[in-house]
C-alpha cells in the first residue's frame, strides 16, 4: 500500500482496526534508539490508557536495551518475546519487516514510521518523510483519537529529542518546535529528559568512544572520515550497542568532514552507521541493502558475506565516489 501524508491520515481506519482487535503488540526495530522506544512507549501508554482490558504488549527482540532510556514510562514493560500470536502488530520507526526480529507476515498490521526508505509493508502505513521523528508521526495521527496525556507526552518528546540530536538537525523546523511544545504543556519535563540523554552514560561508553577516536581516518581531501570498533574493542571495554550510540557524530563534527562512517564488529555481522552534513548518504546505504534518512542512514552486513571492517570501509569509499558525494 502506498504511504500517507499528514493531510490524509486514516483516522477512522487506525481507529476501527484498533477498536476490533483482541490483542495488540507494539514491535520497534531491533537495536532500537530512543525515537524506536519512545514511540512505542507512547503509543502503548494512549492504548493502555484508553482501552482498558485489552491486551496490549510492547515488545522489542533485542537482548539489550538503552538502559539511559529505563526513566520512560512502561520501559520495564518490553519484553523480548511476543506473547500474542495473533492480533493487530503496530511498528514504530521500522522501515523493513526484516529489521523486526519477528515473522509478522499474514499480520494485519500499522506501520508507524518517518524514513523515506520505509517498504510500505503494513496494511496500513502512516510513513511521513517529512516528520523529524516517528514520534511526530504517531502525535500526528493519534492526537485525533486521543488525549496526549504526560507518560505519552514524556515519551514522544524523548524520541524528537534524540532523532534531531537535541534540535540541531535540518529536519527541526517551527511546526517541530510547536509538536515539542504541545509535550512540555502536555507534562514532559526538558531538563529531567535532557539530564537522562547527557548525564547517564556508563564508563564502557567512554572507553569504547577512545578506540574508535584511535582508528579515526581521513579520506577524499578529508572531507570523509571513517571509525571503526572490532568485537575485541567491544569486549574490553563492556560496550553495548548502546553505548556506541552517536559515536560516528564525532567524526562528523570535524570541520572539513562532510560524510562519516562508522563500523561496528557485533557479533552477527558488521553495522555501519553514515551521517553527513547535507549528502545523501541514503542512496549508499540503500547500495548495500540499508536505508534511512538523508542524512542519516545505515545498514548491515552479515558474516557470512566474508567482509572484513578494512574491506567494508573500501567499498563505503567507492560508492561515494561513485555517487558523486560529497558534493
Amino acid at each position: 500500500m502506498e504511504s500517507q501524508t499528514a493531510f490524509s491520515l486514516p483516522y477512522d481506519e487506525v481507529r476501527k482496526k484498533i477498536a476490533a482487535a483482541e490483542s495488540i503488540t507494539i514491535l520497534s526495530h531491533i537495536n532500537p534508539d530512543a525515537d524506536a522506544l519512545g514511540t512505542a512507549l507512547g503509543i502503548y501508554q494512549l492504548l493502555s490508557c484508553n482501552h482498558k482490558g485489552k491486551k496490549i504488549e510492547v515488545v522489542n527482540a533485542s537482548n539489550v536495551l538503552p538502559r539511559y532510556l529505563d526513566f520512560l514510562p512502561h520501559f520495564q514493560k518490553i519484553k523480548d518475546k511476543m506473547e500474542y500470536e495473533k492480533g493487530l502488530v503496530i511498528t514504530c520507526d521500522c522501515g523493513s519487516p526484516d529489521r523486526l526480529g519477528f515473522d509478522v507476515s499474514g499480520r494485519e498490521l500499522i506501520n508507524i514510521d518517518h524514513h523515506q526508505s520505509n517498504t510500505n509493508y503494513g496494511s496500513v502505513n502512516i510513513v511521513l518523510p517529512e516528520m523529524a521523528s516517528s514520534s511526530q508521526t504517531a502525535y500526528m495521527l493519534f492526537k485525533a483519537l486521543y488525549r496526549i496525556d504526560q507518560p505519552a507526552a514524556t515519551c514522544f518528546y524523548t524520541a524528537l529529542l534524540s532523532d534531531t540530536r537535541y534540535f540541531t538537525t535540518s529536519s527541526v523546523t517551527a511546526e517541530v518546535l510547536d509538536v515539542a511544545r504541545v509535550f512540555v504543556e502536555a507534562g514532559a519535563d526538558p531538563a529531567f529528559i535532557a539530564q537522562n540523554f547527557t548525564q547517564r552514560k556508563p564508563l564502557s561508553a567512554f572507553r569504547i568512544l577512545e578506540r574508535a577516536l584511535a582508528s579515526l581516518t581521513l579520506h577524499m581531501e578529508a572531507r570523509v572520515a571513517s571509525l571503526y570498533v572490532t568485537k575485541e574493542d567491544i569486549m574490553a571495554t563492556g560496550a553495548t550497542v548502546p553505548d556506541m550510540d552517536g559515536i560516528v557524530d564525532y567524526a562528523k563534527s570535524l570541520a572539513t568532514v562532510e560524510i562519516a562512517c562508522f563500523v561496528m564488529e557485533l557479533e552477527e555481522g558488521l553495522r555501519i552507521s553514515l551521517r553527513s552534513k547535507s549528502a545523501d548518504v541514503a542512496t549508499v546505504a540503500k547500495a548495500f541493502g540499508g536505508g534511512g534518512h538523508k542524512v542519516a542512514a545505515g545498514f548491515m552486513i552479515p558474516y557470512a558475506e566474508g567482509v572484513t571492517i578494512d574491506q567494508m570501509i573500501v567499498s563505503i569509499l567507492v560508492k561515494i565516489g561513485e555517487s558523486g558525494l560529497p558534493e
